[in-house]
């Protein structure tokens, strides 16, 4: 594994546990970090996070989460004991939300019955 995915999986979990134990905010109960990308020069990372509530709730939670990232930034960097942590961007995670819409679609989607099936089969 290359260091920037090392690094990547590192910052996951520790960015995971600022952001759920560390940062005493309700506006972010309700998120979750779901995979950290680190660039090739290790500078910056991408956070991709998902926040269960309405877009009101999903927009305060992501503007908190960036006002604390230099917070989040500094305990990562002590917590790892890194010289020089990446520049953290929060970024919403859509594919949650997207697996709920395609399941949702799939519901509505009518399975045809079985006497259609018969007819389909005796001609």
């Amino acid at each position: 594994m290359r260091r920037p995915e090392r690094l990547a999986e590192s910052l996951k979990e520790e960015i995971a546990e600022v952001v759920g134990f560390e940062l005493d905010d309700p506006r972010l109960e309700t998120v979750v970090v779901t995979d950290v990308e680190v660039s090739k020069d290790l500078r910056d990372a991408k956070v991709y996070v998902y926040v269960r509530g309405d877009e009101a709730e999903i927009e305060t939670a992501l503007k908190t989460l960036r006002n604390a990232a230099t917070f989040v930034r500094q305990q990562v960097a002590m917590d790892l004991d890194l010289r020089h942590a990446p520049h953290l961007h929060f970024i919403r995670d859509t594919a949650e939300e997207n697996a709920g819409r395609v399941g949702e679609l799939l519901e509505v989607i009518e399975i045809p019955d079985e006497e259609a099936d018969s007819e389909v089969e005796e001609q």
